[in-house]
């Protein structure tokens, strides 16, 4: 027996666009089929485009940090220009308060008091231009460091001599053969020092503007032993 579907009849034909009609009623049809909708070129080109944009978030904010970065670096380098232009001037001039403070020590407090009038106004103005010098270096930042009496510090002093005192702690400064300067956090020209021998145990570093600023702390050993070892020999302390 045939299918009544099959069967034609001339006098009911079908509608036009029925076929369609039925096709489009099923969940099949073409407009709800889910490979076609997986391969959607619209779906494909916005997960591009978010990684895109992505992409050049991360850049951008790269190229934001690198900017910041370096404005910072050219600013301490702006800085550090203008607080150490003066550091090769500074040295050479040191030399200058080297010898008006060796004219001053040329002269006890008794010749003073035995020597003309005219002579002991112009020992007063040598002493005032030391002053003034000392002052003009340190309104420019440079400080001098005069360690007398403390305990030796590589990073501060250079040792000239050893003095024999068993009364006092090894490495303790005796004498300031020359005195030393710092420019801002760096050392310009350390100390010139002899220190004493024979002696305890030395005693603790005192604190100090110079040794604070220059920031690292000196290694503990005895350097007054370790010149003793090697007499004449010379720390290097120069930055």
């Amino acid at each position: 027996m045939s299918d009544p579907k099959d069967h034609f009849d001339p006098a009911n034909p079908p509608e036009e666009g029925a076929e369609n009609v039925v096709g489009a009623d099923t969940p099949w049809g073409e407009g709800s089929d889910p490979a076609a909708n997986a391969g959607n070129p619209a779906d494909t080109r916005i997960g591009e485009l978010e990684a895109e944009v992505a992409d050049l978030k991360d850049r951008l904010l790269r190229a934001v940090a690198d900017a910041e970065n370096t404005r910072k670096r050219a600013e301490r380098d702006k800085q550090d220009a203008s607080k150490y232009a003066m550091t090769s001037f500074a040295r050479d001039v040191l030399s200058v308060g080297d010898n008006l403070r060796r004219a001053i020590d040329s002269l006890s407090d008794t010749d003073k008091q035995g020597v003309p009038e005219p002579i002991r106004n112009l020992i007063e103005g040598v002493e005032m231009t030391e002053r003034e010098f000392l002052s003009v270096l340190e309104r420019h930042g440079v400080k001098a460091i005069n360690p007398l009496g403390e305990k030796f510090d590589a990073n501060l002093h250079q040792a000239m001599f050893e003095i024999p005192d068993p009364s006092q702690p090894n490495g303790t400064i005796m004498e300031v053969v020359a005195t030393g300067y710092v420019i801002g956090d760096r050392l310009l020209r350390p100390a010139m020092v002899g220190v004493s021998k024979g002696g305890g145990a030395a005693p603790a570093p005192q604190a100090s503007a110079q040794a604070d600023a220059h920031g690292d702390a000196p290694a503990e050993t005895d350097h007054a032993d370790d010149a003793a070892a090697n007499p004449g020999s010379k720390i290097d302390t120069k930055a």
